[in-house]
């Protein structure tokens, strides 16, 4: 005990080794879901299924241990938003193959980590206004939302038309099942309540046919060698030098609102900055996030962020890298699931999907909806980023509408410069890929 006070600083943080394991606990379970959604989404872009969850435990691993190196209670998966974008943009949109959308993110991790590292990250905090960031992840949630309804059946796409899915179809009401169950238990506050709901839907689906048995129940790491330094770093300008850079940069763009949105709620939940300006050592969980997007596709897993579920735990109590290493050891031991995880259907974690969206809309309330000039760009970047099956096309729109409406409204001067340089990259883009 007196080496983990020593290292971790127990006391002077207000918690002890119970509080930060259990809280390790309910941050796990409460993000567990993510080992199993990720590589679904992965995997329609060829990456093999079990590989991209071995990937995953080991990269979420490495980067609590990172965290818990710096003393920060903060823990790090592969984030929805991030994978949508990787899965429907990167590769199903733009065209890049998986292992090129791997040094795609690589290369974003990199220039994240040099936004984390210098005055520029200010700057890109500041250059939109707050309304935009939350509409871009309102957006996000539409978006994956969505997949998750198309992936499970109850909505389907017919004639350019979004139609209602045949819901007497047994994954379609598997995944209905689910979404019930797993709407109940978290309006009942159980925790774990998607990965509940994952492993009922999951049991409930062998009756119906939709679970199958896995073929095998040894472990297994070969799986994970096509993916590991997969990166193609020589083919990332096979579509073009311009896409590259509108990847990168609002891929980074993702990553960078993606960690200060969360950042922002995980210490509030634990009271960690009041008191404070800003965020304080916490803001250096930026640069973790970083460094682990930078380095997580060298073993074949997708950008590192640090998702908001990740509060329960610290809302619970958790306040130091205690918690962090506790959650590196739970990933390590999840990759013994590795095995049986092919058994999951797409119709047991597609309800996952719906309720994460539902939980990335909520703070939709805060556009300033009466202000057209801030209101019709987050308008359109929520819908665009779903209606395109492409967040950069959404965000890229928004910011037009928005650096427009400004300047004809005359508050041009208002706008940073970083902004009018996004903007214009993104027009390029629009006028180049219509030539």
């Amino acid at each position: 005990m007196r080496m983990l006070e020593r290292m971790f600083h127990l006391t002077e943080h207000g918690t002890t080794v119970r509080r930060e394991l259990l809280g390790a606990l309910t941050s796990y379970f409460s993000v567990a879901y993510i080992l199993f959604v990720t590589p679904s989404y992965l995997s329609k872009t060829g990456m093999d299924y079990t590989g991209v969850l071995l990937a995953t435990c080991l990269a979420s691993a490495a980067a609590c241990f990172l965290s818990a190196a710096l003393n920060l209670p903060f823990m790090l998966t592969p984030g929805m938003g991030l994978n949508a974008f990787f899965t429907y943009t990167l590769c199903l949109t733009m065209g890049y193959t998986w292992a090129q959308a791997l040094a795609v993110v690589s290369l974003s991790g990199v220039a994240f980590l040099l936004i984390s590292l210098t005055p520029l990250r200010e700057q890109m905090i500041t250059c939109i206004p707050p309304s935009m960031k939350i509409a871009i992840s309102a957006g996000l949630g539409l978006f994956i939302a969505l997949i998750g309804l198309l992936n499970s059946g109850i909505v389907r796409a017919e004639d350019g038309k979004l139609l209602l899915g045949e819901i007497g179809a047994p994954a379609t009401l598997l995944a209905i099942v689910g979404l019930l169950i797993t709407g109940v238990l978290m309006a009942w506050k159980v925790k774990g309540a998607m990965l509940i709901g994952i492993v009922a839907a999951t049991l409930l689906g062998f009756p119906l046919g939709v679970t199958q048995a896995p073929q095998s129940t040894s472990l297994s790491l070969s799986a994970l060698r096509p993916l590991l330094l997969a990166p193609d770093f020589g083919g990332v300008l096979s579509l073009g030098v311009l896409p590259l850079i509108t990847a990168v940069v609002t891929f980074t763009m993702c990553l960078c609102f993606d960690t200060l949105g969360s950042l922002i709620c995980i210490t509030g939940a634990g009271n960690l900055t009041e008191g404070q300006k800003g965020l304080g050592r916490y803001s250096r969980g930026m640069t973790v996030s970083a460094l682990a997007t930078a380095a997580a596709p060298l073993l074949g897993a997708p950008a590192i962020g640090i998702p908001v579920e990740g509060s329960t735990g610290v809302a619970d109590g958790a306040r130091t890298g205690l918690y962090t290493v506790a959650l590196g050891v739970l990933f390590l031991a999840s990759t013994l699931l590795a095995p049986i995880a092919g058994v999951i259907p797409g119709a047991a974690t597609s309800p996952a999907l719906v309720l994460i969206g539902m939980l990335m809309i909520h703070n939709a309330t805060n556009i300033y909806w009466h202000q057209v000039e801030i209101a019709l760009p987050c308008f359109l970047t929520m819908i665009m980023i779903p209606f395109t099956y492409s967040v950069a096309d959404g965000i890229g729109v928004g910011f037009i509408a928005y650096t427009v409406i400004s300047l004809v409204g005359g508050k041009g001067r208002k706008i940073p410069a970083l902004t009018y340089v996004l903007t214009i990259l993104f027009v390029v883009m629009y006028i180049l890929s219509a030539l």
